[in-house]
């Protein structure tokens, strides 16, 4: 994002609107949200040109990183959000001048994890955002070193810096998340539907989200509030 406009790139990636800090239920990770804020905000020093977040799918990373990315755009800085694992079959090419940058998101690391062109193009833009005074906020699925990375040189680079682990939500977390993300659809979600949901539906993030979207198109077209036996109904349960 450049002044809170988007960058295009060949395959037209975009934020999702509502990644944002204001939607991020933060749980057990109040410390590694904060970390994060921080270091998106232009105006502070950062502790490190680089911050490293990891864990398992469904833990926000990528909601974290498009968030630092309309915090940067908000206050009109330079931000660019690159999801690895849809650009993995690109050229590392395209990592090319990015070290203009204020603020790069690489999200998915894992992707290129193990492919040498692009463990090379990474660890050469790392020492030119560091060499420009850039940030790079990164995010995988684990910790650095253990990630399948062949060039040790970008391993320990990637140590350097700051690394967090997001920690994943438990049963109450994730109703919270539940309830605050039909909150901000204008649904009313109570506690007994949250846990019924969560008790009969997917229990990854991604599909409650997916389940929550699915219910709220329901609600719309039937004018119908968020009922058991609606959702039992709606959702085939």
């Amino acid at each position: 994002m450049a002044g809170g406009q988007p960058i295009q790139l060949p395959l037209g990636i975009k934020l999702r609107d509502e990644a944002t800090f204001a939607n991020y239920f933060h749980g057990p990770n109040d410390a590694v949200v904060a970390a994060v804020r921080d270091f998106a905000d232009l105006q502070l020093a950062p502790q490190d040109s680089c911050l490293y977040l990891w864990g398992t799918e469904g833990s926000g990373r990528s909601h974290l990183l498009q968030a630092a990315c309309h915090a940067v755009a908000d206050t009109g800085g330079l931000a660019m959000y690159l999801p690895l694992d849809e650009l993995a079959e690109e050229s590392p090419a395209l990592l090319d001048g990015m070290e203009s940058v204020e603020l790069l998101c690489l999200d998915q690391l894992d992707a290129v994890a193990g492919v040498s062109a692009w463990e090379e193009a990474l660890f050469h833009l790392y020492n030119r955002l560091r060499e420009q005074g850039g940030r790079l906020l990164i995010a995988a699925g684990a910790a650095p070193r253990a990630l399948d990375i062949g060039l040790p040189d970008l391993v320990s680079r990637l140590g350097w810096g700051l690394v967090f682990q997001l920690q994943a939500l438990d049963d109450q977390g994730k109703q919270e998340v539940l309830k605050l993300r039909a909150a901000q659809r204008g649904l009313q979600l109570s506690d007994e539907v949250a846990r019924y949901i969560l008790s009969r539906g997917a229990r990854g993030m991604v599909e409650l989200f997916a389940a929550l979207e699915r219910l709220d198109q329901a609600s719309l077209q039937a004018q119908h509030r968020l009922t058991i036996p609606f959702v039992k109904r709606e959702m085939g349960w």
